[in-house]
């Protein structure tokens, strides 16, 4: 999905004491203000990222949302709740029919054409990020696959918030708004709220492999910000 710099962390997604989610932000802490102050992010909210990488990064979003939404169906598929199963699937439903035509226009204004957006292939980071969440949704248990989807949605969103409460230049504004929105916001609240549910009750070992999946993918997260920085050459792409 498609975000800030050291300002105080946004109060919108803080919660109680004591919540398993926030055992997972603080390990993560190190590996999330890299992101915070990665160029291509930092780049963002002066305005003065170079937009050839910008574009890359709208090319290569676009290929990680297609797979995303199957992630997300599985994750509808396999939730031990029906309000979870509901959710999930909504949510896949509007990442294919409603976001994904948001990016085509978007990326339109970019001078990106669909058909330049459907040809894209997957550069190495987004094709073993993807993996990643294929396999946990397919091979591991549901508490892992949704600590493993919690980074992006969480992260865009801390992001988002960040940067809309600092100052920032124009040029990017329209997509900085768009994962400062509240409902976005309202959204990784909730699947955070899904993460302590889960774990609550858990054992150690079965804590620890969620741990793991968030992990893991707030690593991915920062590895895309790195993939769009260098531009990286997708699989056979010249």
């Amino acid at each position: 999905m498609s975000s800030r710099r050291a300002s105080p962390r946004p109060s919108a997604l803080s919660g109680p004491p004591g919540r398993f989610s926030d055992e997972l932000r603080r390990e993560a802490d190190p590996t999330w203000d890299a992101q915070f102050e990665h160029p291509f992010i930092r780049g963002i909210a002066d305005g003065t990222l170079d937009s050839e990488r910008f574009r890359h990064f709208i090319r290569q979003d676009y290929v990680f949302l297609i797979e995303y939404a199957r992630v997300l169906s599985l994750a509808s598929a396999r939730a031990p709740r029906l309000e979870w199963q509901q959710r999930f699937a909504h949510l896949a439903v509007e990442t294919l029919e409603t976001e994904m035509e948001l990016h085509r226009a978007y990326a339109g204004e970019w001078g990106i054409s669909g058909a330049e957006l459907e040809a894209e292939p997957a550069a190495p980071t987004t094709r073993g990020y993807v993996d990643f969440l294929l396999e946990t949704a397919s091979r591991d248990d549901f508490a892992q696959l949704v600590a493993a989807l919690l980074p992006c949605l969480w992260g865009y969103s801390e992001l988002g918030l960040r940067l809309a409460a600092g100052a920032h230049a124009p040029r990017y504004a329209s997509w900085i708004e768009l994962y400062a929105d509240e409902e976005f916001a309202g959204l990784a609240a909730w699947c955070r709220g899904v993460v302590d549910s889960v774990a609550d009750g858990l054992g150690e070992e079965a804590r620890s492999r969620m741990r793991t999946a968030f992990l893991a993918c707030s690593r991915f997260e920062l590895a895309f910000w790195e993939m769009a920085w260098r531009r990286e050459t997708p699989v056979g792409k010249t």
